[in-house]
Formats: structure tokens, sequence, C-alpha cells
């Protein structure tokens, strides 16, 4: 089980979770629930969605100065 629980934490870890949210996934898992393991995991999911979205909106703003800025001539593209 140890070796579980490391896997799941380095998992979580890589996708970006936080430590709060590993430890609280970590404690879900311990207790047996899967229904609240899948909440839990669905949230971190949604969260992480959320700060993708948020870093395509500021690529699309770095687009958009882009083709200003080569739209009017003010910089050769």
């Amino acid at each position: 089980m140890e070796n579980t629980l490391e896997q799941i934490c380095l998992t979580l870890r890589d996708a970006g979770c936080t430590e709060d949210e590993i430890r609280d996934a970590l404690r879900i898992y311990q207790s047996d629930d899967a229904t609240s393991l899948l909440r839990q995991l669905r949230k971190c999911r949604c969260r992480r969605m959320e700060e993708l979205h948020e870093s395509q909106r500021r690529v699309d703003r770095l687009d958009y100065l882009i083709r200003q800025t080569q739209k009017n001539n003010l910089i050769g593209g």
C-alpha cells in the first residue's frame, strides 16, 4: 500500500496539484472512499483546466499584440 501511496503522490505532484490537494486525496484514498476520491480528483482536474484556460488567455493576449504590431508595421514580422 505504501508504494501505491507514493505513486499517487508523485502522479498528483506531476499533475501540478498543490500540497493541500495531494494531502486531501491521500487521506481520502486511505479512508477507502472511492466516491469521495473521485470527487477530489475531479476538483483537482477542474482547477488544472482553469489554469490551462487562463494560460491560453494570456497567450491569446500576446498573439493579439503581435498581430497588432505587425499590422501597424511597428516591427517587421
